[in-house]
């Protein structure tokens, strides 16, 4: 697919559901891309065939991909876009599956995208200092 024929999708996409900035969908492909690399160099197969990348495992990769774009910005990047959950994620993918950008298989569902990690926990608490053990008093 042309990035052009992407960006008119998503022109579309964000007329019917204006929840999440045109970047969000952006950010989405290519954190797909990044994951998809990512599991290839972990596999053995090292096959060059694409696999059917699973809501979890997507999750994991952007995770991954917005804190090595963004650093301790990426939730606030996130938020800006419309992003509060890893459900919004979700919410994005079934919008592009709708219009046949992804696929799917017949188990992928919206639930899988629902409380793998909070956004505080995934953007934020990898940025902020390791708590010091405060010596007892006695």
């Amino acid at each position: 697919m042309q990035d052009l024929e992407f960006a008119e999708i998503v022109a579309l996409i964000c007329k019917e559901d204006p929840r999440f900035d045109k970047k969000a969908y952006d950010f989405v492909r290519q954190g797909l891309d990044h994951t998809v690399k990512e599991l290839r160099k972990k596999e053995a197969s090292k096959t060059e065939r694409s696999r059917h990348v699973s809501g979890p495992e997507l999750l994991h990769g952007i995770r991954g991909f917005a804190l090595d774009q963004y650093g301790p910005l990426a939730k606030t990047v996130l938020n800006a876009w419309g992003l509060k959950r890893c459900r919004d994620f979700g919410d994005i993918v079934f919008n592009l599956i709708e219009y046949d950008v992804f696929a799917k298989t017949e188990k992928d569902r919206p639930e899988d995208f629902s409380d793998i990690y909070s956004f505080e926990d995934a953007f934020v608490k990898p940025f902020q200092p390791a708590k010091r053990r405060t010596p007892a008093s006695g």
